[in-house]
């Protein structure tokens, strides 16, 4: 199955990720993170910090699915894959957290680390791209986006 390569790239454009993961019966969950990183091209990790339900989801059934939008272009990725739970006593924590102890500093305890295989990386698209293409800009959104949000510019002094 071809994987696009440039779902990696949209991460840092991310503020949030949402995980989907199923649990032994059936039952969804959907949670979003805060802490999360391209591992590799193939390979996003995920901080476990707060996430019980998502970790033991992911030891019932691995299969995932992961969403991240840049909000204000509002596009973004939906990433289909299975994962593994990497404990923080595990040999491989320390590889796969590194990122992710980069980016929460002292602010959070990383318990463990959510490892998903990419599998299926499908692009998420606002309606607008869609029906209005010839007229639907990244620009347009940003402004549209801010406007709806009441975000104001500032400048760094």
């Amino acid at each position: 199955m071809n994987i696009e390569s440039t779902w990696h790239l949209y991460i840092q454009r991310s503020v949030l990720c949402w995980l989907a993961t199923v649990d032994a019966h059936g039952q969804p969950n959907v949670s979003p993170k805060e802490v999360f990183a391209a591992f590799d091209e193939q390979h996003l990790v995920i901080a476990h910090i707060a996430s019980p339900i998502s970790v033991r989801n992911i030891q019932q059934n691995p299969k995932v699915c992961v969403s991240l939008i840049d909000i204000f272009v509002q596009k973004g990725w939906k990433l289909r894959g299975h994962a593994q739970y990497v404990n923080a006593r595990d040999e491989a924590f320390h590889a796969y957290a590194k990122p992710l102890l980069a980016m929460a500093g002292d602010k959070f305890k990383i318990q463990g680390v959510m490892v998903v295989k990419v599998e299926q990386a499908h692009p998420i698209l606002a309606p607008s791209y869609r029906f209005y293409p010839d007229s639907t800009t990244e620009e347009g959104q940003i402004d549209a986006a801010m406007k709806a949000y009441g975000v104001r510019a500032f400048k760094v002094v």
